[in-house]
């Protein structure tokens, strides 16, 4: 029977540690088991705690990084030390309920399937602003990418060791790792679930990382916001030229008023444009320096 790997990213979750080890085990799966912590550079007792898991089971093994390289890093460090035919990635705080093991487990191994993948359904215990912003990112990535992103979509996600290997070919840095398991392909059965409460601790993404992410993830599959800007500047040179029009068929149309406001128009739409390619360069110039996506100081 094939053995299964969960891959758990774990920054500064000291006190989520065992009772993530505690909800797996106790379910008593027929598989094979082995839980991959990824310490990404936790400065609290986070890696104490893991190395104490792993005193107490075998089954637990652990990857910490000499720093913290963010949570892609980290899941694809934990894909890359997964040893089992099946694995799946989950969150330590318990906010993806292992509960759904068995149902992913099942649809792999009886139905073939080659992913599971869980979204929520619900938005408790998050503001509105998030929760608004979260769903008009989903919609422009899939308006405007070659990723179906679903709404909701979470980081819990269980694969054959074909899928994995797939989405550890994907060689770039900047990874978007939602819409890397998109744009592999495979069949994938979806499981919905609510949104639960941490197990522990607060969350580590801000609004500003949050927002950030997005950006890299529209960034690493669209191109449209360069065609938006050229789009915008072209339109915004239209405009001029009607304007100019207009000017010199009724005449006194015109003053330093209209002269600031075309002149702040003309800037903005400089200062947006060369922000927008700015991006795109900056995940170029990444690209380019060939930097691994993490640095190991210990394993297990």
């Amino acid at each position: 029977m094939e053995k299964l790997s969960i891959v758990v990213p774990a920054y500064n979750e000291e006190k989520c540690i065992a009772k993530f080890a505690e909800a797996v085990f106790s379910l008593g799966l027929e598989n094979p088991l082995e839980i991959v912590f990824v310490d990404d550079g936790s400065s609290d007792g986070t890696l104490a705690e893991i190395k104490a898991a792993a005193a107490r089971d075998p089954r637990v093994r652990y990857v910490s990084f000499s720093r913290n390289f963010g949570k892609e890093a980290a899941l694809l460090a934990g894909l890359s030390h997964a040893e089992g035919g099946y694995v799946v990635t989950m969150d330590a705080d318990l906010q993806h309920d292992p509960k759904l093991l068995p149902g992913m487990l099942k649809a792999l191994r009886d139905e073939g399937y080659d992913c599971a993948a869980a979204r929520r359904t619900t938005w408790k215990g998050e503001s509105f602003l998030r929760r608004w912003f979260a769903c008009r990112f989903y919609s422009v990535m899939r308006a405007h990418s070659d990723v179906d992103l679903k709404d909701g979509s979470m980081d819990y996600r269980m694969m054959t060791r074909q899928v994995v290997e797939a989405v550890l070919s994907m060689k770039e840095s900047d990874r978007f790792t939602k819409g890397i398991y998109q744009w592999v392909g495979f069949r994938t059965k979806w499981f919905e679930c609510e949104n639960t409460v941490r197990a522990a601790g607060a969350s580590k993404w801000s609004f500003k990382s949050l927002f950030a992410y997005s950006l890299r993830g529209i960034v690493s599959f669209s191109t449209t916001p360069l065609y938006l800007s050229f789009a915008l500047g072209a339109l915004l040179v239209a405009s001029a030229l009607v304007w100019f029009a207009c000017i010199a068929l009724l005449g006194g149309m015109g003053g330093w008023p209209v002269l600031a406001c075309v002149v702040l128009l003309v800037g903005g739409v400089q200062l947006i444009s060369v922000g927008v390619l700015g991006l795109y360069v900056a995940s170029v110039f990444r690209e380019t320096k060939r930097r691994p996506c993490y640095i190991v100081k210990e394993s297990r």
